[in-house]
């Protein structure tokens, strides 16, 4: 898996049908302070990475503390996540100028493994709104800090490489 967190004040997401107009079935979500987080799956990924992925994001101190160190966790701030799936976070640019997405996840798998991530995120205390898997969305967020890091199972888990 592969994340994108942002530290964020405010975070909204909308859905946006084929007419470019509001999808009336989508409700808009909006988060205050927390993380807007884009999530990219593989194929390869699974409950490991999702358990240990969310762990790392429930336990990221990147929040100050009242000394205005970055020492306090989502948690720790009652903040909120609003979890976006994301493949083109899978974007291979090697070759020519058209990116492939042959490494991110299929979408059948990759939409319970983003359902799986924000329910782990969930049983943490942490309330999460998520976008739709697979819609056209309109994600509007102020970057606190600003504040983004990127998070990705395969070089960053501790038994991959």
């Amino acid at each position: 898996m592969r994340i994108v967190i942002q530290r964020v004040s405010h975070a909204s997401v909308d859905v946006v049908n084929e007419l470019g107009t509001l999808d009336p079935t989508f409700e808009p979500q909006q988060i205050g302070p927390g993380y807007m987080i884009l999530v990219g799956v593989s194929d390869a990924d699974g409950d490991a990475e999702v358990a240990w992925l969310a762990h790392k994001v429930l336990n990221l101190r990147v929040f100050e503390d009242e000394q205005g160190k970055m020492n306090r966790s989502i948690q720790d701030i009652g903040g909120e996540i609003l979890s976006i799936s994301q493949f083109t976070l899978y974007a291979d640019v090697h070759k020519g100028n058209r990116p492939s997405f042959i490494k991110a996840g299929k979408p059948e798998h990759a939409d319970i493994t983003w359902i799986k991530f924000n329910e782990a995120l969930r049983s943490g205390g942490v309330t999460v709104k998520e976008g739709r898997f697979g819609a056209h969305m309109r994600v509007g967020l102020v970057n606190d800090g600003p504040v983004t890091i990127i998070v990705d199972t395969e070089t960053d888990m501790p038994h991959k490489s």
